[in-house]
């Protein structure tokens, strides 16, 4: 019962967080937050009741020989399971650490020492009553605390549910709760994208209850911002691609034509691929240029990873099929304001260039902790060397502005969690079979995870709490198929029956 609360609830956030405009405002993130509290809770009441002698041990039943040798009870599993949940526990909580450490007042003198700029910026907006109070006050690395704090909680109830995600045994008990999570992201993909077009080509220009007319210049679903939208269908499709091969993957190495091999094809296979291309319709007329480019950059290396190495492909057909599908009905319909966008590419590159520069300043003020993990907005301002309608509110590169407000320990901390999180995921995909369904999920998901970051490089996309979310689900599930695929390796029953399989 539990379980399929903690499923529900994971199902209204996977709905809920992409609808609510990205969750970018402060009550639907808050409510994000709460959810994930609520899933941390009734698992931590589930482990309570079923905590066992036997939890972590595999045991056979009594009077019975354990086979090949092994014990009654064989812990490896479990050990093998969660030897890289206490890496990334580790990694995870120093960098929690790190931003509370930005929060705690600190006295003048050791913040001369530690951030001379956050010294000399405090005292000179402050006006103190008397050289006593210049020597005896305390001020945190963070500019305004309070945006910290708000982040902080952001961070916090992401990284509890990637370590939740990792031990959760619903995932290890069958591929069904991770399929049935895949199909609602895949549904809220193709809503999202239907709902956008719909709203765009009408006339309608309407975001839910909001009138955008003078924000709607192209399809961005719910989302405000059309890079946002392109952000989390970059996750999406890909995602989709690799659950569409899933469904075939016991077919692939078998030789028939193309006339046998539509009529194999049924309504769900075909449902699947048909949400696939409106999702590239609507990431093509979302206008978003490192968008469309990240997508091209997906779908050449799916194509590549998704080739049948047994027929000496190249890449594979069917990837290249279903892009071109969506390119010709995107062709039909019309792209030439996408292509216009085209055009103006150096003109917006110019302004995100100026933006980088001074941000890139600002980290080398604050080099080591950062200026505090959210306060960029307040922060820019100081460094700003042109002229710009409006604020501000990012830096157009997650990267650097995650760098200038946590520093080199907080960006190195991250840096090194995610070529643990790749080359531990790189390395359990690579020891699956072509003819497994999880390889395709596992390559996917990992191509989805580089396709936003590649577009995060000028935009911001790990900011959106439903693309933080999103990309957090996807480090899951590919993880966990990547440790079936190491575990199946290190287990001498599974080893031996695909010797002698290829025997």
């Amino acid at each position: 019962m539990i379980n399929y609360l903690i499923k529900l609830i994971l199902i209204f956030l996977i709905v809920f967080t992409p609808i609510a405009f990205g969750s970018v405002e402060l009550r639907a993130f808050s409510l994000m937050e709460l959810g994930i509290l609520l899933i941390i809770i009734l698992w931590a009441i589930q482990s309570f009741n079923l905590r066992a002698p036997n939890s972590c041990t595999e045991r056979f039943p009594s009077g019975a020989e354990a086979p090949l040798g092994r014990s009654q009870t064989v812990p490896y599993r479990t050990a093998i399971r969660h030897q890289p949940s206490a890496i990334l526990s580790i990694l995870l909580s120093l960098f929690l650490l790190l931003i509370l450490f930005q929060l705690i007042p600190l006295t003048s003198g050791l913040l001369k020492i530690i951030s001379p700029k956050t010294h000399e910026l405090r005292h000179s907006l402050s006006i103190p009553d008397s050289q006593f109070l210049i020597l005896n006050s305390k001020f945190s690395i963070s500019f305004v605390p309070f945006f910290t704090q708000i982040e902080f909680f952001k961070w916090f109830a992401l990284i509890g549910l990637f370590l939740f995600l990792l031990r959760w045994e619903a995932f290890e008990e069958s591929n069904r709760a991770a399929s049935q999570l895949i199909v609602v992201i895949m549904l809220v993909g193709a809503v999202e994208s239907l709902y956008g077009m719909f709203e765009f080509f009408s006339g309608h220009h309407h975001i839910l209850n909001l009138d955008g007319s003078a924000l709607i210049s192209s399809v961005t679903g719910t989302f405000i911002n059309r890079n946002h939208f392109a952000g989390y269908l970059l996750m999406v499709i890909p995602l989709s691609v690799g659950f569409l091969f899933s469904r075939e993957a016991l077919h692939r190495g078998q030789s028939m034509g193309w006339r046998h091999w539509l009529a194999s094809l049924d309504g769900k296979t075909l449902l699947i691929g048909f949400s696939v291309i409106v999702m590239v319709l609507g990431l093509l007329f979302s206008a978003s240029r490192m968008g469309i480019l990240s997508l091209l950059l997906s779908f050449s290396l799916i194509s590549f990873l998704f080739r049948n190495p047994e027929k000496g492909k190249r890449f594979s057909k069917t990837v290249v099929l279903i892009f071109g599908l969506a390119l010709l009905w995107a062709a039909w319909i019309g792209l030439d304001a996408v292509i216009s966008r085209f055009f103006s590419m150096s003109e917006s590159f110019e302004e995100r260039w100026k933006i980088w520069v001074n941000t890139f300043q600002i980290f080398k003020d604050f080099p080591l902790f950062g200026s505090g993990l959210g306060t960029f907005v307040q922060v820019f301002p100081m460094y700003r060397s042109f002229h710009i309608r409006g604020l501000v509110t990012h830096a157009e590169n997650d990267f650097l502005q995650l760098a200038s407000e946590v520093g080199i320990i907080g960006a190195g901390l991250l840096l090194i969690l995610f070529f643990f999180l790749f080359f531990k995921a790189l390395s359990g995909i690579r020891l699956m079979s072509h003819r497994e369904a999880g390889r395709y999920i596992g390559i996917s998901g990992l191509v989805g995870i580089l396709a936003l970051m590649l577009h995060s490089i000028v935009e911001r996309n790990l900011q959106v709490p439903a693309n933080a979310f999103l990309y957090t689900l996807l480090w899951v599930i590919v993880l966990r198929i990547s440790t079936r695929g190491v575990n199946r390796r290190n287990d001498p029953i599974n080893a031996i029956s695909s010797t002698n399989a290829k025997q």
